[in-house]
């Protein structure tokens, strides 16, 4: 998609946002699997948690623009 209007960008920015929000969802646990330290386990899963509530912010923020997340 070409960039025209300031809405465009927009939504090509949320779209970036959300490729790689979700791309976090899939490594952070695999992350959090190979931490020796309890603590950074910990915190792993605790950004994990985050990233999940982020991403679900993203699809009703296209919701509302009347977009598909993507």
């Amino acid at each position: 998609m070409s960039v025209k209007t300031l809405n465009d960008l927009f939504v090509e920015t949320l779209k970036d946002l959300y490729y790689v929000e979700r791309k976090l969802v899939k490594t952070l646990p695999k992350m959090a699997g190979k931490a020796t330290s309890p603590d950074l386990k910990q915190a792993i899963e605790d950004h994990l948690s985050e990233t999940e509530t982020h991403v679900q912010r993203l699809e009703q923020g296209f919701q509302l623009l009347g977009q598909t997340a993507s």
